[in-house]
């Protein structure tokens, strides 16, 4: 899997290539091009409620993925700006190999995705799409919050973690130390510190979303 093509020829280039990263994030298996820093760390041996524990945590990473996926592929489309567009292609990336982990450790773990993808797809792609519309600065800000939210989200992860489980653990906390960069890079290049009613709808919408995956 890839992230948004570089410079598309046409719109119409751009829209198929946003279309076909959809379809292959929702439903064709993730291909990674990093292994993470837990491959050297064999996965434990859990017992029955500690793997269905870490499985719906991972299944809630995964799906966090998806979106991320989503969002960078729906503001890619709707920028004009060649700068913004190769640094959302470039984070989408390490997205991918995000959800390619997320994917491979619900394997192990014997746990499937959320059936729920297709339509948190949809609602991220729609928000980053927004978002970009409305300029520059707000696409950026909608990243930066996205990160600082998914930081603190994986944060609580990593402290509800089994102890023995150190090979989720090194996952979440490289995938944790590059969100943080993310939301560096988008702060950096000038996001807008989004307004109180903003952040507070979308940490609403990730509660939603987090009760949801965690059983569907």
């Amino acid at each position: 899997m890839s992230s948004p093509s570089t410079h598309p020829h046409s719109p119409l280039d751009a829209c198929i290539s946003a279309a076909d990263l959809a379809l292959r994030t929702v439903f064709a298996p993730a291909h990674s091009q990093r292994p993470p820093a837990s491959a050297a760390t064999p996965a434990p041996q859990l017992n029955a409620a500690e793997q269905s524990a870490v499985a719906s945590m991972m299944r809630i990473n995964h799906t966090g993925e998806v979106c991320a996926q989503a969002l960078y592929s729906g503001q890619a489309l709707a920028t004009k700006n060649a700068a913004l567009r190769a640094h959302l292609e470039r984070a989408g990336q390490e997205e991918t190999d995000h959800l390619a982990w997320t994917e491979k450790r619900l394997a192990q773990l014997q746990a499937r995705p959320s059936v729920l993808n297709p339509l948190w797809y949809a609602g991220a792609f729609a928000i980053g799409y927004g978002a970009a519309k409305l300029g520059d600065d707000w696409s950026l800000g909608f990243v930066a919050e996205t990160e600082l939210q998914v930081e603190a989200h994986l944060q609580s992860h990593l402290q509800r973690l089994p102890t023995q489980d150190a090979h989720t653990r090194e996952i979440l906390q490289q995938m944790q130390r590059e969100e943080v960069e993310h939301r560096e890079h988008a702060i950096a290049l000038g996001a807008r510190d989004l307004p109180a009613p903003i952040k507070t709808a979308m940490r609403g919408a990730a509660k939603v979303m987090t009760t949801l995956v965690a059983r569907f």
